[in-house]
């Protein structure tokens, strides 16, 4: 749907900016680059394709009296295992500040005290109360409503929604748009966006996996097309488990925020024993890849996970938390006086294409922000509420870096439409991504191994042979690059566990990358000498 009062523009002229994506990375970089003429290509109305929108915790920012930019960086680097680019992070923290003044420009309603201040809570990890909230847990809705009426605002700014791209173009050293195909995805047309620079936003990758707390969108598309124009992909191993999604069958599942565990909720077994207390010092509030762990082996055993909140929020639960109260009660679960079940769902990847700290890819003309970019920020295991953080910041500095300097590489006019397809397909009722989600959730899941990952490469393989259609290509390649890192990385490290090497090696103490090429070369020899 193209917005009435959008300027008019013929498909068949060259944008100035493409942005994929209308999620928080892709809105705030578009509204960072008024008055500059962008286009924004949405597969799904902007607000209801994005993880943006469903994200509870809120964006953590060194605000407080007491807190420091020295601090943040420091939980930062703690949490993210040893391999976090602390330059990249101490400049993502010191411009947070100055972001969050931007989105309160913007509309958007952080909660405040009394006295008009902002109010901070703590979460996981963090040392001190640094996460700006809305209403508790509805950061995420909050930030996406005020953007997208900013967006509404801005004359300069087309919003193409259902609009699913599905290929980059690439002309010698340069990315020179995009193609994609309307109608969600449907259309047996597909459209081309010639254009200057292309900034990927795209999102993540949740939907690879069985369960998963992120919208369909959330396919890991964006990395697939990077990967195979070319680009370097950086840490694809590292996929972040929220330990506390609902466990109630539905697909996403709805999350049990974070800050309810940082407000006192316990995690418990069918018993009611309290098993995080055996397995780190910080029990509940433990890392997230601990917790999951932790979560996990209690469901394998048959005892079940509960998240009990009856005593630390309790009566004050609709208020607190409405989104998660919400999710309880429509499953008939009342958690004011009843313990919420639990299981580990992918929430965020660590990995994806690798960027410089004004956004830009190794490839040029091609940018990217959010988390389908990997900025070395979170390195092996994402500190809470540092995403938000880094979609605004590194948004605003692709914007900075385009007005400063645009390339303006030689680009052919290849008309508005890319030719004819027959084989449009709604993705997530496809047999083949079912397939390839239940073989990624038990393959390159909360707990891997060598004879995981070379099944699932093999799977894969098997996949990639019977399937031919673009937008699944661009899947299974985000998950060949995921399941190869895996394989090559000997070690247990954040969000990536070998049970055949549980603990981290001084050897791989440092960051992956990858490109699609290097991907198939590990896996033509996984399939070449391991056996059937």
């Amino acid at each position: 749907m193209l917005t009435d009062h959008f300027r008019p523009q013929s498909f068949n002229g060259i944008d100035d900016i493409v942005i994929v994506g209308g999620g928080l990375a892709g809105l705030f970089c578009a509204l960072k680059l008024a008055p500059r003429p962008v286009t924004i290509l949405a597969a799904a109305p902007i607000g209801h394709g994005a993880s943006s929108a469903w994200a509870q915790g809120g964006i953590a920012a060194a605000m407080s009296p007491g807190d420091t930019i020295d601090k943040h960086v420091a939980d930062t680097l703690v949490a993210g295992a040893g391999i976090v680019d602390e330059k990249m992070t101490r400049m993502m923290v010191a411009e947070g500040p100055a972001r969050i003044h931007d989105l309160l420009e913007y509309g958007v309603p952080f909660d405040r005290d009394l006295e008009g201040k902002l109010i901070l809570s703590r979460e996981a990890a963090h040392s001190e109360r640094r996460i700006v909230r809305v209403k508790g847990d509805m950061a995420g809705k909050a930030i996406m409503e005020a953007l997208i009426a900013a967006v509404r605002k801005t004359p300069s700014i087309r919003v193409l929604e259902g609009y699913v791209v599905e290929d980059l173009v690439r002309e010698g050293r340069f990315i020179a748009g995009v193609i994609a195909r309307p109608d969600a995805g449907q259309s047996k047309k597909r459209v081309s966006f010639p254009a200057r620079a292309v900034i990927l936003c795209s999102g993540g990758v949740g939907h690879l996996f069985a369960v998963t707390t992120n919208p369909t969108e959330a396919c890991g598309q964006g990395v697939g097309m990077a990967a195979r124009a070319g680009a370097i992909i950086a840490d694809p191993e590292f996929v972040q488990f929220h330990p506390t999604a609902i466990n109630i069958g539905r697909d996403p599942a709805p999350l049990a925020t974070e800050a309810l565990r940082g407000d006192g909720a316990q995690l418990i077994n069918s018993a009611g024993r309290r098993f995080m207390l055996d397995i780190h010092p910080d029990a509940e509030l433990a890392p997230r890849d601990i917790v999951s762990r932790g979560v996990f082996a209690e469901v394998q055993a048959g005892r079940g996970a509960f998240l009990d909140c009856t005593k630390a929020v309790g009566k004050h639960f609709p208020d607190m938390f409405p989104t998660v109260y919400a999710s309880c009660v429509a499953a008939g679960i009342d958690p004011v006086t009843q313990a919420i079940p639990v299981v580990p769902a992918v929430h965020y990847h660590m990995g994806g294409v690798l960027t410089d700290a004004a956004g830009r890819t190794s490839i040029d003309g091609l940018w990217a922000a959010g988390e389908v970019t990997s900025t070395g920020v979170h390195g092996a295991n994402r500190l809470a509420s540092n995403s938000l953080l880094e979609a605004v910041v590194f948004a605003a500095r692709i914007a900075e870096n385009i007005k400063g300097m645009l390339p303006e590489p030689k680009i052919t006019d290849w008309g508005g439409n890319a030719g004819e397809n027959d084989d449009p397909v709604t993705l997530e009722d496809s047999p083949a991504l079912k397939r390839l989600r239940l073989v990624m959730s038990e393959n390159v899941g909360v707990i891997r191994s060598r004879e995981s990952l070379t099944r699932a490469i093999r799977e894969i393989s098997t996949l990639e042979r019977e399937n031919t259609r673009l937008r699944f290509t661009n899947i299974l390649a985000t998950a060949k690059l995921m399941a190869a890192a895996a394989l090559q990385r000997t070690e247990s490290r954040g969000g990536h566990y070998r049970s055949d090497w549980p603990e981290p090696r001084a050897e791989w103490k440092h960051r992956s990358f990858l490109t699609l090429a290097d991907a198939e070369r590990i896996i033509a020899e996984v399939t070449e000498l391991e056996p059937a």
